[in-house]
């Protein structure tokens, strides 16, 4: 039986760019040779997007759209595309041109050689802010640091995955997700595929301070339990450096010499009250996420389905 690819594409906000970012891909598509889909989630957009997305699939029958009854966010729009793909592999990419459709290709070529997930890895970021490349720079290290799992560096969610890590993809349903640390957690073989970013084609990044710190957040915190080892470790200086401090006020002390006495309460209390203010932002963190799982409610609510039967 021939094999399917699908192209999962989440949507938000994007009338500008998505019909010449539909034609290239699908154009791309084409090439390939596979029978394959292309999906659109749309993420609760509040522009002409879903008018442009029902144009598109009414002149063709293999794009499907899913359309939220709200924002629920990037993460959960590329799973809710998962969900309903039904190719042997699926791939994940921005409806915005930043990551090209040309290297589809190599990383189809990368699954036809064996592999079970290709990811694009950027090698540089065109048309991007130096705060952004600060921070994202600075944000991967951290992660990496912190994580648990293997996540490489300078990746984002462009990525082909088989059929087979699909399919564990879509047993995981935690609400906070974070798709490229799960894929990390997996273990399946996982090979790069370099290519240089480009500007957005047209409009601007959806992607919010708040929003990438909150990525940033669920990343870190969703597979690691390295922020409570930390805090541990700054728990245990903390405590040694009050410790010292007071052996120097009892040094002072037995020499003579005179010092306030509210040094005293300053170095066992400013220190000890910050760790353990630290330790519960942290241990706070966790219990939120573990509030958000125990309420089980839908990952996502889709309110309007196109040629999904097809």
């Amino acid at each position: 039986m021939e094999k399917m690819l699908s192209l999962i594409v989440p949507v938000y906000n994007e009338e500008e760019v998505l019909p010449v970012s539909f034609e290239k891909m699908d154009a791309e598509m084409k090439k390939l040779g596979y029978p394959y889909e292309i999906i659109y989630v749309n993420d609760g957009s509040r522009d002409g997007s879903m008018k442009i997305l029902r144009a598109i699939a009414a002149e063709n029958p293999h794009v499907k759209v899913r359309s939220f009854s709200r924002n629920f966010g990037h993460q959960l729009a590329v799973t809710c595309g998962m969900d309903a793909a039904k190719g042997d592999a699926l791939i994940i990419i921005d409806v915005d041109l930043q990551d090209p459709p040309e290297v589809i290709a190599e990383m189809v070529k990368a699954w036809e050689n064996g592999a079970d997930i290709a990811y694009g890895k950027r090698l540089k970021r065109k048309g991007e802010t130096l705060f952004k490349k600060i921070t994202a720079f600075a944000y991967y290290r951290v992660l990496d640091f912190m994580s648990g799992s293997a996540i490489p560096l300078d990746t984002g969610d462009f990525r082909l995955i088989d059929r087979k890590v699909a399919d564990v993809f879509l047993k995981m349903r935690e609400h906070n997700r974070f798709l490229r640390g799960m894929s990390g957690w997996m273990g399946f073989e996982a090979v790069p595929v370099e290519y240089v970013r480009n500007e957005r084609y047209a409009g601007k990044t959806k992607y919010t301070l708040k929003k990438m710190l909150r990525l940033a957040s669920d990343g870190i915190v969703n597979f690691s339990d390295r922020p409570l080892t930390l805090c541990g470790a700054l728990g245990v200086f903390l405590m040694a450096l009050t410790f010292l401090g007071l052996i120097a006020l009892i040094v002072l002390a037995c020499c003579r010499v005179s010092f306030p006495a509210w040094l005293w309460a300053l170095c066992g209390g400013v220190f000890l009250q910050g760790a353990i203010f630290i330790a519960l932002w942290v241990q706070g963190l966790y219990m939120n996420r573990m509030y958000d799982e125990l309420k089980n409610r839908p990952l996502y609510i889709v309110a309007e389905e196109l040629n999904m039967d097809e």
